[in-house]
């Protein structure tokens, strides 16, 4: 996860990191990916279960609901297991979220339990009703997902009306008093978007959004030919840094991230270097404490069914389960090979990532996106756009 925003337009200094001494309890939500200790944001995708039929769900969502599903109980043991070992946000996913009935009572479990609790939606089950609940229980943030204006969305969703849907529940979380911010999965069929995405901020009034990169996993696994090219990837990233930093500078300033591709990082750094020299150190500052990807180390994943997985691209290689073994057991259990090697990435990837100066602080980028195109977990991540010259040089 990249903070466009905190990186380019200087929304953050890494004197704010170090003031609350980099520890994941104490930071503020926007500043943890800057902790010294990663204690993991876990993923829990709480149902399969899913009204809309999205062509690139990672999770291959069903309209039915499964039978495996962790229960009320189950649940609960995870959140216990999770505030156990200092999880500062266990963000609530799917499918659906909503599609499950005690997802609030289980988001108020983990508040209670000293958590920040988050939800990543499609947004249109939102009625004024479950935004007010959200906003009682204690909910610090609410993801809902637009991959572009009505037309584009909606092919998207695979459900006609699912655009305007979502907007009433961008609506009913704003009267609520409850933070609301978009998610965005950038391919060829929808980077035309982006404009348009960044002007539906602007008008209403939406603070913060995340530009995913796509990731070839689940239903998104078939669309591999879909992704953007690598200049295109570039152009994007430029698309995305110039709209962010035009709010900032009309006083509108939002919050803008990517994720899954932790080249931007890099990428931002080369840039404000030919702009801005004295930004560009601290922006490395930051880089250095993000430490680039951090699947199996600074983010997991538990599934429906209670599979504990590196991230929630990675349904195809499971750790354990939470019904024989706690999350926290399983997680810091290095006798599982692969468990261990993603603690430490920079010293198994291969080829170009082996030798490419910004490993440090990009992490190798996606491994489960080398995977799906090679066969190997280690081979570069093809997504990473930075030419051979870009990556030559001194590590840093």
């Amino acid at each position: 996860m990249i903070g466009i925003s905190k990186l380019y337009c200087g929304t953050v200094e890494p004197s704010d990191a170090l003031r609350y001494s980099r520890h994941s309890k104490d930071l503020p939500s926007h500043l943890l990916q800057f902790s010294i200790d990663k204690n993991p944001v876990v993923v829990w995708n709480i149902t399969r279960q899913c009204n809309l039929k999205c062509v690139h769900c990672y999770a291959h969502a069903k309209a039915t609901l499964q039978e495996n599903e962790l229960s009320n109980a189950d649940g609960k043991r995870l959140i216990d297991d999770l505030a156990g070992m200092g999880v500062p946000v266990l963000l609530f996913s799917g499918g659906e979220p909503l599609m499950r009935p005690d997802m609030p009572e289980l988001a108020e479990y983990a508040v209670q339990k000293g958590m920040r609790a988050v939800i990543s939606t499609n947004g249109t089950l939102i009625t004024r009703e479950i935004a007010q609940k959200l906003k009682n229980i204690g909910l610090s943030y609410v993801g809902i997902s637009l991959d572009g204006m009505q037309a584009i969305n909606d092919r998207f969703r695979g459900v006609e009306g699912s655009f305007n849907a979502a907007l009433k529940g961008i609506q009913n979380c704003q009267e609520a008093g409850i933070k609301v911010g978009l998610r965005f999965t950038v391919n060829r069929f929808n980077v035309g978007e982006i404009p348009a995405i960044f002007d539906l901020l602007e008008e209403r009034d939406v603070p913060r959004i995340c530009f995913y990169h796509l990731v070839y996993s689940g239903r998104g696994s078939e669309m591999v030919k879909e992704d953007l090219s690598l200049t295109d990837t570039r152009k994007a990233v430029d698309l995305i840094i110039d709209r962010t930093r035009r709010l900032h500078d009309a006083g509108k300033p939002k919050e803008v991230l990517t994720v899954d591709n932790h080249a931007d990082g890099p990428y931002i750094y080369l840039r404000l270097l030919r702009e801005d020299p004295r930004r560009a150190e601290e922006v490395m500052e930051l880089l250095k404490m993000n430490e680039g990807n951090n699947s199996g180390r600074g983010i997991g994943c538990v599934s429906w069914d209670g599979e504990v997985h590196a991230d929630q691209f990675w349904r195809h290689h499971s750790f354990g389960n939470v019904r024989q073994r706690p999350f926290s057991e399983i997680w810091n259990d290095l006798s599982e090979p692969l468990m261990k090697r993603l603690k430490n990435k920079k010293d198994y990837v291969k080829g170009r990532c082996a030798t490419c100066r910004w490993l440090s602080i990009c992490g190798g980028n996606f491994r489960v996106r080398a995977e799906a195109t090679t066969g190997d977990v280690w081979a570069p991540d093809p997504a990473c756009y930075l030419t051979d010259e870009e990556i030559s040089g001194p590590a840093i």
